[in-house]
């Protein structure tokens, strides 16, 4: 009986404590859902003032490869393209997609595990010699992207007794990276040589001093004035680092960039840019520049060393995009004349087209919902074409940015002129 007595407590006990454990979990999961409740409440009241502020991003869904025409889900016909930056018209290239199959092959999908323990194949190495080839440089090093790129390096290269001279509209990866070194920070006025020399200047304590700067903006088609930056740092003694992501491939007579545009040679001492766009439009980025350098980066950089090796096809494409680039194709000449016959079209018609020579060409609008009308509009008359609002550009600057491809014809930028034009005179942008 005592035993029994004893079990049955014992029971009695273990359902008490079973019901409390119940109700605590129970309390903790209420608790989680009233935290869950409101965090979705507050996210939708966020998501909420975007879409009343005209700057929502829809993601339209292609179907086709990335090409002048592309098939766009909920449309019956192809649309021209006219916002990729398929700039040298690689991406879909019979030899490039080719050379990808082959690797595939023989290299396998990817390779399960970052470059110093077992991902480095022949192919990465060949490529990064090509790319230091192609930039006249010592050596370079790939990333998945040139944001990881960017994040990389300066936390690398600068200590807390260096300073980084930024340009205040660089890209948000250079923002990002520039966040996680220790340096001195300064930032001067887009593309403002006066202000610039005054941080230099500022900072002429420092052991060390590296001016940061894309060479194209991607948001205005706007170009760095490298001659007078250069001209800065050698006044100043200061290393110059150039993101080139909007201008490897097809800026330039040969390619080769914002130095070469501007009859510059070896002036920049390191270079960031990306595989991603005219360059096969894959995946990928890299540095480029002085030998130790690039050693350094392949023991500290961290999204280099805790990051998957770029797959084989991927590396591959990008070989044969640079080989076409490097085997003189012309591919540069024609964007370039692309590039003028659209931007002088468009201004002949009335329209403001922001920019410098560029093949970024943003059709200037300022109010971020005359620009996502107008983008739908130009989906109607068969045209692709993305209005770009707040936050990727600044409130009251928002555009339709067209970006030309070598793989356009001029019927296909006069086709585009043709119908901006019927658009603005419905909207009352032109007259």
């Amino acid at each position: 009986m005592f035993h029994t007595a004893a079990g049955r407590s014992g029971c009695r006990w273990l359902l008490v404590k079973k019901d409390f454990v119940q109700g605590v979990c129970s309390l903790g999961r209420r608790s989680n859902s009233n935290a869950l409740a409101t965090a979705r409440q507050l996210l939708e009241n966020e998501l909420e003032s975007i879409r009343q502020a005209g700057t929502f991003k829809n993601e339209r869904v292609i179907t086709s490869k990335q090409a002048v025409s592309v098939q766009v889900q909920g449309q019956l016909q192809p649309l021209l393209n006219f916002c990729a930056n398929n700039y040298l018209g690689l991406s879909g290239h019979p030899d490039v997609i080719e050379a990808g199959k082959e690797a595939l092959d023989r290299y396998g999908a990817g390779l399960s595990s970052v470059r110093f323990i077992c991902g480095t194949q022949d192919i990465h190495k060949t490529l990064e010699k090509k790319i230091a080839e192609f930039h006249g440089r010592e050596d370079a090093i790939l990333y998945p992207s040139c944001f990881d790129a960017n994040a990389g390096l300066f936390e690398v290269l600068l200590s807390p007794d260096d300073a980084v001279i930024s340009d205040e509209l660089n890209h948000a990866s250079i923002i990002d990276g520039i966040r996680l070194c220790k340096a001195k920070k300064f930032r001067y006025k887009h593309k403002d040589m006066a202000d610039l020399e005054e941080k230099l200047k500022e900072s002429q304590n420092a052991r060390m001093r590296l001016i940061v700067t894309d060479g194209v903006f991607s948001m205005d088609g706007n170009v760095a004035p490298l001659k007078e930056i250069s001209q800065l740092a050698d006044q100043y003694q200061s290393m110059i680092f150039i993101d080139e992501c909007h201008a490897t491939g097809f800026f330039g007579v040969t390619g080769r960039g914002t130095e070469e545009y501007f009859g510059l040679t070896n002036r920049v001492d390191i270079i960031n840019s990306t595989l991603g766009k005219a360059l096969g439009g894959a995946a990928g980025g890299y540095t480029t520049g002085p030998k130790e350098l690039i050693h350094l980066l392949r023991q500290r950089s961290r999204p280099y060393l805790f990051s998957n090796s770029l797959p084989p096809p991927v590396v591959a494409v990008a070989q044969k995009a640079l080989e076409l680039v490097m085997g003189g194709s012309g591919l540069s000449q024609k964007v370039a004349a692309n590039t003028a016959r659209f931007r002088q079209g468009m201004s002949s018609a009335g329209f403001q087209i922001m920019g410098e020579n560029h093949p970024i060409c943003p059709v200037f609008l300022g109010d971020a919902k005359l620009a996502a009308t107008m983008a739908e509009k130009m989906l109607g008359r068969g045209i692709y074409v993305i209005g770009f609002s707040y936050p990727v550009v600044p409130k009251g600057k928002a555009r339709i940015r067209v970006q030309i491809s070598a793989a356009h014809s001029f019927d296909d930028i006069d086709r585009t002129i043709e119908a901006f034009i019927a658009v603005g005179r419905e909207l009352n942008v032109i007259h």
